[in-house]
Formats: C-alpha cells, structure tokens, sequence
C-alpha cells in the first residue's frame, strides 16, 4: 500500500495554522484553533473551590483539569455524545491534556482555585489532541494575561510555552503533523509534547504493529521537537497581542 499523499507538504512539513485568542463573552480564557483541516475551540472556566483529594490538607495552591469532547459531526459519521460516563480514549486525552498543562502552569498563582480548560472538536482530520492542547495554552494564557492586567497576579504564572505536534512512520517514512490519513496508515504515531526551548513534557503513543528500533524512536522525538518549535513560533502572535479594554476576568 502506498504512502498517503501530503497534499504538497514535505515529510516535515506542517499544516496550514490557524489561531484566535478570545472573543468568547463568558470564558475566562479562549482560544479556537484551526490546524489543517482539524478545528478545536478551547475555554477556561476558574472556579473558588479545589477537587476533594485536596481539601482540607494545608494546601494553598490551585487546581488545573482539562476535559476533552468530540462534537457528533466533527467526524465523517456522526459519532454519538458521550453521556454518563465517557469512552477510554476520551478519558485518555483529557489526562494527557491535563498532564501537560499542569506542567506549565503555576498552580501556586491560583490559591483556592480550580482551573476547567473545556476542549471542544468542531472538525477531526487528525491531530486532534495535539491541536487540543494548543488550544488550551492559548485560552490559559489569556487568562493569564487578564489576571496580571487585572492587578490579579504579581507574576507570570505560566512557566513555559507548550504545545505538542504528531510524528509518525508511514510506509517507513518519519513524518511531521500527520493528517487522519496518515495517522492510519502510521507503523509508529506518536504525539511529542515539549517547550519552546526544546525541554520534552511527555511523547505520547507507540508502534502500530511491529516493534520500532530505538534510533527511529529517537528521530522522531527529534522531529517532534523541532516541530513543536516551529508550531509555537507559527502560533505566538496570537497571544502576544495586548489585553484588550474592557473589565478583566
């Protein structure tokens, strides 16, 4: 079976990106993401109260979960709500997301505080977690940015720019930010979290089928990494734009 076709994209070669912070009348951050054709709207809710397993324990700091739904036509057939409970992969996501954004955000600026960061899948063709997280970092740092304007926080409580980025082995072939096609057809599909400056927050995935040999596993990292770099600096003018007037949340 041949390799999918990449539409005129090198092997590491990313999607057209597409980012937009704020706007939403009711969010404490957001941020609507467009990756290729892939479309995530993320928002975060602050909430005066912490989770149970850290009540009442001398803690003073915050709190950060992230929850993660594909909307029913996001997909090529209609995919039903999850209601009740949701599916492993669903579950799988929302800790990944929640992982990484923990890592970055300064939980001890948020006292008393739980962080909700809502990712919603408009439309999926691939990479749909990592353009989730992109997404959420977005919407936590226009939080951020109307906190310090609001006089709220003293300090900059985000330690690090974050973001994540696909990487596979398709038909032996390391490629960068795979499209849904790809992703299909991958031996190895990975998702590589890191920071700007090159620092790993987690590589998330593994081989299809057959075993992958550590010398591709570390060239995809790799690609991974460098990717991740050029997604933030693709995705930066975004939220580097000024809080706008109005009251700050």
């Amino acid at each position: 079976m041949s390799a999918p076709v990449r539409e005129g994209r090198a092997a590491d070669g990313l999607r057209p990106l597409a980012i937009e912070v704020g706007g939403h009348p009711h969010a404490e951050g957001a941020a609507r993401v467009v990756w290729g054709r892939t479309e995530v709207l993320a928002t975060v809710s602050a909430s005066p109260t912490l989770p149970p397993h850290l009540r009442g324990r001398g803690y003073r700091g915050g709190w950060l979960t992230a929850e993660y739904a594909m909307l029913p036509r996001a997909t090529r057939e209609r995919t039903a709500r999850e209601r009740g409970s949701v599916r492993g992969r669903t579950q799988e996501i929302q800790r990944f997301l929640g992982r990484a954004l923990r890592a970055t955000v300064d939980l001890t600026a948020f006292p008393n505080t739980t962080l909700t960061v809502d990712c919603d899948v408009v439309r999926a063709d691939g990479g749909t977690r990592c353009a989730a997280l992109l997404a959420a970092y977005a919407a936590l740092h226009e939080h951020a940015d109307r906190r310090v304007f609001a006089g709220a926080l003293d300090a900059w409580p985000l330690r690090h720019e974050l973001a994540a980025v696909s990487v596979g082995l398709v038909d032996g072939e390391p490629r960068l930010d795979l499209d849904y096609e790809e992703d299909a057809a991958a031996e190895v599909d990975l998702a590589v979290v890191a920071t700007a400056d090159g620092r790993v927050v987690e590589v998330h995935g593994g081989a299809e089928g057959e075993p992958v040999d550590a010398e591709a596993y570390v060239q995809l990292i790799a690609l991974g990494i460098a990717g991740v770099a050029r997604v933030l600096a693709a995705a930066r003018p975004a939220w580097a734009r000024p809080v706008p007037s109005g009251a700050p949340r």
